[in-house]
């Protein structure tokens, strides 16, 4: 049967007592199964905070572009920063938006022996001078979609017959979300143009937020593209590929794309990335006979690259191939090995 619109969940029935919390459990355990893609209601996420987080998002972009590259990723050996447009690329190919990365503060790693390569991605933010407000305004929300993302993780492993805290070692002490406040300049004329191209989101659970009345997001459902335009008052969630990895298939890492919007219009995006520790290895969840018969196995990644078991390995690959230019100016002793 054909899907036309990704289902909706209401994250508020798993405090509605514990028949309407299995019942939500069941319902967030198949939609990750069949489609790997969700609107997520009830969230209760403040309006005010939500208003907060796209208005200081805007108004980074209206800044000027000194003040802009003044942040660049160029700058930062963590790939955190601005990227201009045309600065990423995906599948091989150049993304049409801009964005600042905007990941955990801790002390940087220095690297040496004996020292993983992907503690290099360990460190500082780069903030923009002229918008002190955005650095608390961006913790707050990275504070509530964590405790939300941790949330649907422990209601995931239930559903699938594994002990609620399975994945909370892996996530209490150095967990690893990464914010993207990114903005995607019209270029379709109307021939649809890419704004980001198809690929797996390479960490665990992905919240999304995009700006009220906008669309562009196409989500690969049985090898046909469906819309997945906002929905107010709620988050997109999405499977990456280490949960995928946690249960052999079961729960779905799914393909999706964006694309560009039409030219003299643009739209402001905030994909959140909740990240295990870069020492991190997904537990791996003994399935039931029942569930064991559904799992398909993993996804091919798009470019045939293999998931690691390490999400620091992951991680740190995947901003080798977005950012070559970072790259270039700070781990060039990584490329001659």
């Amino acid at each position: 049967m054909p899907l036309e619109t990704l289902p909706v969940l209401d994250y508020s029935r798993l405090a509605a007592g514990a028949e309407e919390a299995s019942r939500f459990r069941e319902d967030l355990r198949n939609a990750m199964h069949e489609v790997g893609f969700l609107y997520l209601a009830g969230h209760g996420v403040p309006q005010s905070l939500t208003d907060a987080m796209l208005d200081v998002s805007r108004r980074f972009f209206e800044l000027s572009e000194e003040q802009k590259l003044a942040v660049e990723n160029v700058h930062s050996p963590q790939f955190r920063g601005y990227t201009r447009v045309g600065g990423e690329l995906t599948d091989g190919e150049v993304d049409w938006r801009e964005q600042i990365d905007i990941g955990v503060e801790r002390e940087a790693i220095e690297p040496g022996p004996g020292v993983a390569d992907y503690w290099r991605l360990e460190g500082a933010n780069l903030w923009p001078d002229a918008l002190p407000e955005m650095r608390d305004i961006v913790s707050e929300w990275t504070r509530q979609l964590s405790t939300i993302s941790l949330t649907l993780l422990r209601a995931l492993a239930v559903s699938l017959g594994a002990p609620e805290d399975t994945f909370d070692e892996a996530f209490a002490a150095r967990a690893f979300p990464l914010l993207k406040v990114v903005r995607y300049p019209g270029e379709s004329d109307p021939e649809p143009k890419q704004g980001v191209g198809s690929h797996r989101d390479g960490g665990v659970l992905t919240l999304l937020l995009v700006e009220p009345g906008k669309g562009g997001l196409q989500v690969d459902y049985q090898g046909q593209w469906i819309d997945a335009p906002q929905v107010p008052g709620t988050f997109v969630v999405n499977i990456g590929e280490m949960l995928e990895l946690a249960t052999n298939g079961y729960l779905k890492a799914t393909l999706h794309r964006v694309i560009s919007p039409l030219r003299g219009t643009d739209r402001i995006s905030l994909p959140f990335f909740y990240n295990p520790a870069l020492d991190a290895t997904m537990p791996q969840l003994a399935l039931s006979p029942e569930f064991l018969a559904d799992a398909r196995g993993l996804s091919v990644d798009p470019t045939n690259s293999p998931i690691l078991e390490t999400y620091g390995d992951n991680a740190l690959r995947y901003r080798f191939r977005a950012h070559p230019n970072v790259v270039a100016v700070h781990h060039a002793d990584l490329l001659k090995r």
